[in-house]
């Protein structure tokens, strides 16, 4: 179950008793606040972080069929964005001590793209990238570059100042992510024009949304110049999530305090060798606490035994069968380090609410599985 804020049940009713439960002035109260924090001018909230990428994608216009980079290290969910605006996604390699792509696997898949048109660049687990290093690998300039930092809230990712930012920061607030409403993403970004295109896209086109129109002195009369999308977020969603964002830094202070006693432990457990764990970096919003282990299905059904969840993030989208006829041959063989991970990748707990108690005894199992259950 995510953490809720105190205030998140105030926040419900509060819009309950206003009478207005879609987009609306939560929902600007919400992206104020949000940009505030993001350090970013720009910030519209929308349904998901696929619709955030999709849109985002689509609002560059670039040819259908435009190739379009991204890990396959990735939720699919990304991948799907590339393919529903209408563009091929090229895979992209992963660097093996942060899971993510680096500048010499960007460069090989953008000389196997021929000239690519764009990238979505994923901020796996929370991991800060250099997107404007995997930009010039691409030969890309910086405002073709979408960031997935599902994962990102609470970290330094989308953090940085305008002028270094990336085209679009794409956010997500799902029930498991660091900053949980439930459903709901966002648009991060420096670029006036893409956020106005943004709020008209995200509800059907429209030129006025309906709070507006029913606003005292409003009118009724709306146009659509281009046709839209379903992608808003409502008052109720935003209501939760400013609740919620109140509360983000102390729950990022206890994913630290966790993380730290996990490598803690894991450093002094006599697992070297056959654990490889998270690389730490400057910024980590550590959503994810990733390791890779030997015989992985073994160690997770071991660990699911004593009542231990884990999970792993993520199948590569090339092993999934709705992409491996869209991607050919030619992609699925172009990311042999992506392939040598995905077996071994496990994703212990971690989220605020997890008590010491419970990491000790994380650890402590782990290491009985791996030295002497499967030895």
């Amino acid at each position: 179950m995510p953490p809720f804020a105190a205030g998140a049940r105030e926040a419900v009713l509060r819009v309950l008793d206003s009478g207005w439960v879609t987009t609306g002035p939560e929902c600007a109260a919400f992206e104020a606040e949000l940009s505030a924090y993001l350090g970013q001018p720009y910030v519209v909230t929308v349904a998901s972080c696929t619709q955030a990428i999709e849109l985002s994608l689509r609002a560059l216009r670039l040819d259908p069929g435009a190739p379009v980079l991204t890990p396959s290290l990735t939720f699919s969910g990304a991948v799907a964005a590339i393919v529903h605006a209408g563009y091929r996604p090229v895979l992209v390699d992963v660097d093996e001590t942060t899971l993510t792509p680096n500048p010499r696997t960007v460069a090989a898949a953008a000389h196997r793209a021929g000239r690519p048109a764009a990238m979505v660049s994923c901020d796996l687990g929370g991991y800060p990238v250099d997107h404007a290093a995997l930009a010039e690998a691409a030969g890309l300039p910086y405002r073709r570059m979408v960031v997935d930092a599902a994962h990102g809230p609470g970290g330094d990712v989308g953090r940085t100042r305008a002028a270094t930012a990336p085209y679009a920061t794409c956010l997500s607030f799902y029930a498991t992510k660091n900053l949980p409403i439930g459903e709901g993403g966002a648009v991060a970004t420096h670029d006036g024009e893409l956020a106005g295109w943004l709020r008209t896209a995200r509800l059907h086109g429209m030129t006025r949304d309906a709070w507006r129109r029913y606003l005292p002195g409003g009118s009724w009369r709306y146009e659509v110049e281009e046709i839209g999308y379903k992608a808003n977020l409502t008052d109720l969603q935003a209501a939760i999530g400013r609740a919620q964002l109140l509360e983000l830094p102390g729950w990022q202070d206890r994913r630290a305090q966790l993380v730290a006693r996990y490598d803690r432990h894991l450093s002094g457990s006599g697992l070297d060798g056959l654990v490889t764990l998270p690389r730490r970096h400057p910024g980590h919003a550590w959503h994810l606490y990733q390791l890779l282990v030997p015989r992985r299905d073994e160690v997770s059904a071991g660990l699911g035994d004593a009542q231990i969840g884990t999970s792993v993030h993520f199948i590569p989208v090339h092993r999934l069968r709705g992409y491996r006829a869209l991607l050919g041959p030619d992609e699925l063989a172009a990311v042999p380090v992506t392939d040598a991970v995905a077996d071994r990748l496990l994703s212990l707990p971690l989220y605020p609410g997890l008590p010491d108690a419970a990491v000790d005894r994380v650890v402590e199992r782990l290491a009985h599985l791996l030295t002497s259950t499967l030895a």
